[in-house]
């Protein structure tokens, strides 16, 4: 069923007492914030590529989100990918697949749209770090990191904010020694006050 504007805005809380850890990162990533490097869109499809041969059928879309993926935004040297699955909840026709390729799996989360959380530490010759959300069909999640990324590529105003505040809570975060979800705790203000503005240009909010 596809998404309505009131789907796509509708804040949807964490539930920390459903989330179950299934594995845990081999090493902390450090949180600098680097140049956009012009290899990123490439290492995108290379991986969209591997994974598409991986899964076949089950795949529905697979995007690269995340500040990696917005031209001229300085990021986190992490590939940021939305992976969305015609099932879920039917871990056997992708986890298996995707740890093949060297994800890790590592979060289930049940109460937030039944997300799953798979990385890549880059940790082998010629590799390099991949964040993988998973996620089923009409997905407002899916929807928000779309017009997220849409939004910072046409308003130049809202990509240098939000690239100042990506360096000022790296180096927060790292000098606090923090983890990569403390690190992002401390955008979520500016985030939330961006992604108004981007449902306010599509009409989705008044």
């Amino acid at each position: 069923m596809p998404l309505s504007p009131e789907d796509i805005v509708k804040h949807y809380p964490v539930d920390e007492s459903t989330v179950e850890r299934i594995a845990h990162r081999k090493s902390r990533p450090k949180l600098f914030i680097v140049e956009p490097n012009p290899a990123w869109p490439q290492r995108f499809l290379e991986t969209k590529a591997r994974i598409e041969a991986a899964l076949g059928w089950t795949v529905v879309a697979i995007r690269h989100v995340g500040s990696t993926s917005v031209p001229n935004l300085p990021a986190k040297d992490i590939i940021d990918i939305d992976l969305v699955v015609k099932d879920i909840k039917n871990e056997g026709a992708y986890v298996e697949s995707l740890e093949g390729l060297d994800f890790r799996f590592l979060l289930r989360e049940p109460g937030w749209h039944n997300h799953r959380f798979f990385v890549d530490e880059g940790d082998r010759p010629g590799a390099y770090h991949i964040n993988l959300h998973v996620f089923g069909p009409d997905c407002a999640e899916v929807e928000k990191h779309r017009i997220f990324r849409e939004w910072l590529i046409k308003s130049p105003a809202d990509l240098q904010l939000y690239a100042t505040v990506k360096r000022e809570c790296a180096a927060a975060a790292e000098a606090a020694g923090e983890s990569m979800q403390e690190y992002t705790v401390r955008k979520d203000k500016v985030i939330e006050e961006i992604i108004d503005r981007a449902f306010r240009d599509l009409e989705y909010i008044e």
